[in-house]
């Protein structure tokens, strides 16, 4: 609050931040929040943008305050990204393993299923048991690393499991994965954006987004123990598939022409 009544800001963009919008109501500033998924708990931002492919009926907001994006969100950001195949040997990985990088549920979440638990036991133990497979899992939380650690020992030490000690660059490990099992949204649709295979056990409420990913064979939801064993296909990205292109830059350019034009009308109008 100090710096925005000291720098006085003539809009409040956000994605999904609420104490934002609260803040930019008391303020009388007008506020832009980006959505990328209909389920969110909504608070009323003066407008809001989603990707086009969620339609107006499900969005508890007033249709004249709704402005939509082609694409999805990691597609901002997905176009600039460049590999640097260092991580492998950061990792300790060698080209002929079979990396698998797993994002455990957000069991502390208000949005968990624990059902999502489950199928992530169920494909810890069914990787465990393919030869050559490597699982980079990546912990919420430093009690769930423990957890891990605990309950698959035997994967821990020899080196079938691997948990970073420090910080990676997400998409980075991504792009050098042959495929990506997790329990939320974004590393999911950044493996779709990257074009690497990638499975869902995020067992809320499934998005418009995740459906059409889902629908044009860029994600696939596992939705019980069965789907794990008989839906993961255990297979190399060849080079030729980590060397092709990746998207254009017309979801961000759409974003920020759609928030330029809405600081220009809100100046107008006044």
């Amino acid at each position: 609050m100090p710096f925005a009544l000291k720098e006085k800001p003539v809009l409040a963009l956000a994605h999904c931040s609420r104490s934002q919008v609260v803040l930019a109501t008391i303020l009388g500033i007008p506020s832009v929040m980006i959505y990328d998924y209909e389920f969110s708990k909504f608070i009323n931002p003066t407008w809001a943008i989603f990707p086009e492919v969620i339609p107006n009926e499900a969005i508890k907001l007033n249709g004249s305050r709704i402005f939509k994006y082609p694409g999805i969100k990691e597609d901002v950001y997905v176009p600039d990204f460049t590999p640097d195949p260092a991580i492998l040997g950061d990792l300790g990985l060698d080209e002929k393993d079979l990396v698998i990088t797993i994002r455990p549920p957000a069991t502390k979440a208000h949005y968990h299923n624990t059902h999502g638990e489950v199928l992530f036991n169920a494909v810890i133990e069914h990787l465990s048991q393919m030869d050559d497979t490597r699982m980079i899992l990546l912990p919420r939380y430093k009690d769930q690393g423990i957890g891990i650690q605990r309950k698959w020992p035997d994967l821990v030490s020899k080196g079938r499991i691997i948990i970073p000690e420090h910080v990676v660059d997400g998409l980075n490990l991504i792009w050098h994965s042959d495929l990506v099992v997790s329990g939320g949204g974004t590393m999911n649709r950044e493996a779709a954006a990257l074009g690497v295979p990638v499975y869902s056990i995020f067992r809320g409420g499934i998005g418009a987004v995740d459906s059409f990913l889902e629908k044009n064979g860029k994600l696939i939801l596992l939705q019980s123990v069965d789907d794990v064993r008989n839906k993961i296909l255990l297979v190399k990205r060849s080079s030729l598939q980590k060397n092709s292109r990746l998207n254009s830059n017309k979801t961000l350019d759409s974003i920020v022409s759609t928030i330029v034009s809405l600081t220009h009308s809100d100046k107008n109008s006044k």
